[in-house]
C-alpha cells in the first residue's frame, strides 16, 4: 500500500514540473544586457536573437542603466521610429511575454542607440513548428503584444494547478 502512495505522489510531483517548466526567460545581450553594441558589431542582438528558439510562453529578459525597450511594428523598427511604440519600459529590468507566434521588433527608446545597433527581431513559434522541431521563422508578422507583470509569473498560477494535482490525486488513489 506504501509504495503505491509513493508511485501516485512521483506522478503528481512530475506532472506539476512538466506543467510549470514548459516556459524559458531568456537573457537578451547576455551578462553585457541590452547596451548600445560595439560600433562593428551592430548585428549583435539579431545574431543573438537567430541563434535562439522562442516559443509561445517564453520571454526575454532586458538589463539595462540609462536605457529604455520599445516594442514596434516592423515600419518602424526599419526608421527606427520611437514615437509610437506598442509597448514601453524604462525600468532597467523589463521582462517581457510572447503570447503569439510571428515576428516581434524592439529598438532602444534613446535616440540614437537603434541607429547603432540597439535594436532586435525576435521570430517566435507557434506551437506546431515548436513540436514538429521545424526552424522556419512563421510566415506572419505582427505587432508586439505587451503583458502586464501581474501576468508574468508564474507562467501556470497556483491557482490553475491546485484543481490539476487533487483531480490526479483523486484518479490516482482511485486506481491504486
Amino acid at each position: 500500500m506504501a509504495s503505491k502512495s509513493v508511485s501516485g505522489l512521483f506522478l503528481i510531483t512530475i506532472c506539476v514540473i512538466v506543467c510549470c517548466v514548459s516556459c524559458f526567460e531568456f537573457e537578451v545581450g547576455g551578462p553585457e544586457g541590452w547596451v548600445v553594441p560595439p560600433a562593428n558589431d551592430s548585428k549583435l542582438y539579431n545574431d543573438w536573437a537567430s541563434e535562439n528558439r522562442f516559443r509561445v510562453g517564453d520571454n526575454i529578459h532586458f538589463k539595462y542603466l540609462k536605457d529604455s525597450v520599445m516594442a514596434v511594428t516592423e515600419a518602424e523598427y526599419k526608421k527606427c521610429n520611437s514615437t509610437r511604440p506598442a509597448f514601453f519600459s524604462n525600468t532597467g529590468n523589463t521582462v517581457y511575454v510572447f503570447n503569439h507566434s510571428g515576428s516581434f521588433y524592439f529598438i532602444s527608446g534613446v535616440s540614437g542607440h537603434c541607429e547603432k545597433g540597439q535594436r532586435m527581431i525576435v521570430k517566435v513559434m507557434s506551437s506546431d513548428e515548436s513540436e514538429s522541431g521545424r526552424g522556419s521563422s512563421p510566415s506572419s508578422s505582427s505587432a508586439a503584444s505587451p503583458v502586464a507583470p501581474a501576468e508574468l509569473f508564474p507562467v501556470f498560477p497556483a491557482s490553475m494547478l491546485v484543481p490539476f494535482v487533487l483531480a490526479l490525486a483523486h484518479v490516482v488513489s482511485v486506481s491504486f
